[in-house]
């Protein structure tokens, strides 16, 4: 890659990072209903799936700046954000339930720091590998 393309390389990616922490906070905040958060520490329950799934098809938007390679590659990522965001979620909601965790406690605030931190570099990954597929 030569140094004439890195400044615009570096533009697309912290783009395509700021759409997919905006499509975080969408799917986390405004999109989840109580259905979702009250299930996703129950393995394989609906409610954490669908909230898993609500992220995966928020996703594609970042390939309005940086496109897959191939439909193949897109529906990896798709799968592999699907199965790291629904353990990630799940293992948050088995912290919090052995450390009797509520809004009061740091035990929660810290479990939601770390959540949000692995989703946040679970997209560094996908942007990675999407910069990656481009070569």
């Amino acid at each position: 890659m030569s140094n004439a393309l890195m400044p615009e390389i570096a533009i697309l990616c912290l783009s395509a990072v700021a759409i997919l922490l905006v499509k975080h906070t969408v799917a986390d905040f405004f999109l989840q209903t109580p259905y979702q958060f009250r299930n996703k520490g129950t393995y394989g329950h609906p409610g954490g799936l669908l909230h898993a799934a609500i992220h995966v098809a928020l996703t594609p938007l970042v390939y309005l700046v940086l496109a897959p390679a191939t439909l193949l590659l897109a529906l990896e990522i798709a799968l592999g954000e699907f199965v790291i965001h629904y353990h990630i979620d799940w293992a948050k909601e088995q912290v919090g339930r052995r450390l009797s965790a509520t809004p009061q406690t740091a035990c929660f605030w810290h479990a939601l720091g770390i959540d949000q931190l692995l989703h946040g570099l679970t997209y560094v990954g996908i942007v990675a590998v999407l910069i990656w597929a481009m070569h």
